[in-house]
């Protein structure tokens, strides 16, 4: 820690790096050794009001820079992230518990939003409409929403914030961020980042604190917050909503999940062994887009079963810091408890483990495989956050699609058949915002990311991703001869 550069723990606002207003601070805790790593500055709902001010002060004069200046100051954000690839990874590995090669990767994959926003802000075009008559020209413009509230979560500290402020600065909104008290310090790493790649003071403030409710119900409520995005659970989006409809703010919410995996009898097994790997023990499970119910037809089930559960058994579990590590920690104990109730909740209901399901030493699980599963189970209806798969069985693809789409939830979804004809039907009946076909891996910032249903609703990443953060003005002019 003493080593790495880009250590900061007061908050930045406006500019600055202050103290909370009352000199509280909160412990950051490594959930791979349990060791606090810093303690960060504490804030309150008036230390967010200064920072909100701040950035409702900046906002008039960074609306007015051109596209070109933005992104050039995205640019150079962009770059600074790339220098530092391994500083912030191992930050992140730290207070997160991800392996340091997912780290790295997010590093690359956040940064990866800057870049493609920074070159979408010079073509935010607007539209000439033919007009209903000869003395008047119909013209649409977009601008800017005003202040834009950032509310992210820990399981990925730098990509869920760079998704969302990459769109606002390129559309000259300024931001203020509030990252999860779980992993605070990747995100000033990247605010002090914005500090040196020039962004004028008050365009981009980070806010920390341990009091989440408190700190959400102001940008929810404040009038200066023109736009809020989220992401997070079900339960605190729809708080979130509620405490916004007073002000009519701008919301993007992006929930949680109950992402299906369904494998057909004419799928290609050992890739879609290797998919299932990749999309459920990703960041040990601790997505919203990982697998959270494999769906197997009969005809390939016992085969299946035996390969995956293979291939799980295989994962080396352990400190993401050390080598060839492939799974981490649970982010805390509630997380770790979550597991085990799902587990015995499956096992008591008549699940057949096939590997793992047991607890290993701090907040360490041992990846896991719930041979027949059903719907009855807990983990059927809930997302697990953690490493253990549960299989379940169908019969035809009428079936499959049913049992998929049996949920609340709508985010990702996935499924393996080498029939092209199912592909496009599946693929299309399926209730989810994004569909992986023969592909466990599906995040990418051209491609629009964001749910249906219980999921929430906005999307992120990709040219729809600018949308969300400008407002459309229809300008009509008259008078003309």
């Amino acid at each position: 820690m003493e080593q790495n550069s880009l250590i900061r723990t007061e908050a930045y606002v406006n500019g600055q790096w202050v103290k909370a207003g009352s000199g509280k601070t909160f412990a950051v805790t490594n959930p791979a050794t349990g060791k606090v790593i810093a303690s960060v500055t504490d804030m309150d709902r008036a230390d967010t009001r200064r920072a909100i001010d701040a950035a409702h002060a900046a906002w008039p004069a960074y609306r007015d820079t051109t596209a070109k200046e933005r992104a050039s100051l995205m640019r150079t954000w962009f770059n600074l992230m790339l220098e530092h690839k391994e500083e912030l990874a191992r930050l992140m590995t730290m207070e997160c518990g991800k392996v340091l090669q997912e780290s790295l990767g997010e590093v690359d994959y956040g940064a990866s939003f800057i870049e493609w926003f920074a070159e979408e802000a010079k073509r935010t075009y607007g539209d000439v409409i033919p007009s209903y008559s000869r003395d008047r020209r119909l013209v649409v413009i977009k601008q800017s929403v005003g202040v834009a509230a950032a509310i992210t979560p820990w399981n990925f500290p730098l990509a869920m914030i760079t998704r969302k402020v990459g769109p606002a600065l390129a559309a000259g909104s300024t931001v203020v961020v509030k990252p999860p008290s779980e992993t605070p310090l990747t995100a000033l790493a990247i605010a002090y980042l914005a500090e040196k790649a020039g962004f004028p003071p008050g365009v981009y403030n980070t806010i920390t604190s341990s009091n989440s409710s408190d700190i959400g119900k102001e940008l929810c409520e404040n009038t200066k917050v023109r736009k809020l995005s989220f992401t997070g659970s079900t339960p605190v989006g729809k708080i979130l909503m509620e405490q916004s409809a007073p002000t009519l703010k701008k919301l993007s919410l992006e929930l949680g999940g109950n992402a299906p995996f369904i494998v057909f009898e004419d799928a290609d097994i050992e890739a879609a062994v290797k998919g299932a790997i990749l999309s459920k023990f990703r960041n040990n499970g601790q997505t919203c887009v990982c697998v959270n119910r494999v769906l197997v037809q009969d005809q390939v089930y016992d085969e299946f079963v035996e390969k995956f559960s293979e291939a799980v058994a295989a994962l080396k579990v352990g400190n993401g810091l050390e080598k060839d590590v492939q799974v981490g920690p649970l982010i805390n104990e509630k997380g770790l408890e979550k597991v085990k109730e799902h587990v015995e909740d499956a096992i008591a209901k008549g699940a057949r483990v096939t590997e793992g399901g047991k607890p290993l030493d701090g907040l360490f699980y041992k990846p896991t495989v719930l041979a027949d599963a059903n719907p009855g189970m807990l983990i059927s209806r809930e997302e697990v956050f953690g490493p253990v798969a549960p299989v379940f069985r169908f019969s035809t693809e009428e079936e499959a699609i049913q049992l998929a789409n049996d949920t609340a939830y709508g985010l990702a979804s996935y499924f393996y058949s080498k029939d092209v004809a199912r592909c496009w039907r599946v693929a299309e009946a399926l209730e989810y915002g994004m569909v992986g076909i023969n592909e466990g891996m599906i995040s990418t910032e051209v491609a629009p990311f964001g749910g249906m249903k219980e999921s929430g609703f906005g999307r992120e990443g990709s040219k729809y991703g600018m949308d969300y953060f400008m407002e459309i003005k229809y300008m009509c002019f008259g008078g003309i001869k």
